[in-house]
């Protein structure tokens, strides 16, 4: 007798064993026929047979058991891929599924009348752990809900605000080490523009201060006189030079020098201030929980040197950036605070570089100076904080001399020069973070005041810009 004949009225109640008493999975709903008979402290719904048609899918929860309860007598059970899915026949009436592997596969049972169906069998992995968990820590969100994909864990629904939404995902990621879809949305969603401020100042100064002097026909630079001395072959004493002239007066840079046929004096002193300014002031906005990033700059490639197995030499190009960089993710807390994680940076390339190779092959490999900071910290809306900074004071001091003329108590300065260099440097990072919303008026832009000058105003008038209408 055809199968689908003898098993109508046919009704499966699954229920999972395990270690919470009374918990029960659902594999499938139906209308359970008049004749079928099953035992439940719950009384679960069932995976049943339609019409004569057995439900098509039969879900399992990894490494948990289902046990299977039927009306109709069974002989046999079998399973296409033992390694998903073991089963095994109670009683001629209960069936009992193990889940081993993610995955699908399909179920064999044949009845006593020669009979034989089949149904399809879908492994999982168990979610049941994680709701509990969501709604333990988080009971006012009853619209979360977890479903199993493959071997990952995916979050639907919404909630109230970013805040709440990671902490969902935080608990996820800690709870059995699954891969997160995260496919949550927030009701009341929450923008923040970041405002930031590099400023750095250096300061130089450079005094110079010494002599000059060479004994011959020879003279020397400002420090190399000093070298003068001793490659230059004398040709007379100091008594010899009595007859001499002052013939030279103050120079440009402050040098007296006084000059004989066979000797040469000069006393040279200068000193430079400098003063350099760097401010970059990047903004840019998120939504509360996602990360955004801006730059503004360029790139440059930078050839690295690698051997390949041969021996042979073979150049990379590594790929660096340089501009100005910002890095953040903010957090809207409760109360109107902001959790700022942030990165801001402020590079540039500098004149000098590092000289690569050698000879005709040499090339000059640019140096990029950086200046950049990564903290996480909490601000209220319109606040500012300095969240780092460096001040930086290097000193050189640089003394050349004549072998024991430069020690003499009055002479000594005559036969020595002096350098001195101090560099300042004082670097600050300041954020400001400010709730904000987008506006439906017409956003104000640099180019909206412009006006192009006619050919006389430009030619003639030397002007940039033309007059206002």
């Amino acid at each position: 007798m055809n199968l689908h004949t003898k098993l109508i009225g046919l009704a499966f109640l699954c229920l999972a064993l395990n270690s919470q008493a009374g918990h029960e999975v659902v594999l499938a709903s139906g209308a359970i026929p008049p004749d079928a008979s099953y035992t439940s402290a719950n009384q679960a719904a069932t995976s049943s047979v339609v019409n004569g048609e057995l439900a098509p899918v039969v879900q399992a929860a990894l490494n948990k058991s289902l046990r299977i309860r039927v009306t109709a007598p069974l002989v046999r059970v079998s399973v296409a891929n033992p390694e998903i899915a073991d089963v095994s026949l109670v009683r001629n009436q209960e069936i009992f599924l193990v889940g081993k592997k993610v995955g699908s596969t399909n179920l064999f049972l044949w009845t006593k009348d020669g009979g034989m169906t089949s149904m399809d069998v879908v492994v999982s992995i168990d979610v049941s752990g994680l709701q509990n968990k969501l709604r333990e820590l988080v009971p006012e969100e009853k619209g979360v809900k977890v479903s199993p994909a493959g071997e990952a864990f995916v979050l639907s629904g919404s909630v109230a605000d970013g805040v709440i939404l990671r902490q969902i995902v935080l608990i996820a990621e800690q709870y059995g080490g699954k891969k997160i879809i995260n496919l949550l949305s927030t009701r009341n969603v929450s923008q923040v523009l970041l405002e930031v401020k590099v400023v750095e100042i250096q300061k130089t100064l450079d005094d110079k201060m010494g002599a000059n002097a060479a004994f011959g026909s020879q003279g020397g630079s400002f420090f190399g006189g000093l070298t003068s001395f001793a490659t230059t072959t004398p040709t007379s004493t100091i008594a010899n030079t009595g007859a001499s002239t002052l013939v030279s007066g103050f120079s440009l840079l402050g040098g007296v020098g006084y000059t004989g046929g066979v000797s040469n004096l000069t006393l040279q002193g200068e000193i430079d201030k400098g003063r350099a300014k760097v401010l970059a002031e990047p903004n840019i906005v998120a939504i509360s929980g996602q990360e955004a990033s801006f730059l503004a700059g360029g790139k440059i490639y930078i050839p690295i040197p690698q051997s390949t197995g041969t021996g042979a030499a073979m150049i990379t190009l590594q790929e660096e950036d340089y501009g100005v960089g910002l890095n953040f993710m903010p957090t809207v807390l409760d109360g109107g605070k902001i959790n700022l994680r942030v990165s801001p940076e402020v590079s540039e390339l500098l004149t000098t570089g590092t000289t690569f190779g050698t000879g005709t092959s040499a090339t000059v490999v640019p140096t990029i100076t950086t200046r950049r900071a990564s903290t996480t910290v909490q601000l209220n809306d319109g606040e500012s904080l300095a969240i780092g900074g460096l001040i930086q004071s290097n000193i050189l001091e640089t003394i050349k001399a004549f072998p024991v003329l430069g020690e003499l108590p009055v002479l000594g300065p005559l036969f020595r020069s002096s350098e001195f260099q101090h560099n300042r440097t004082e670097l600050v990072f300041v954020v400001t973070p400010h709730l904000v919303k987008p506006s439906k008026e017409r956003i104000a832009l640099p180019s909206d005041n412009f006006v192009p000058p006619t050919r006389t105003q430009f030619q003639l008038g030397g002007k940039m810009e033309g007059d206002e209408k």
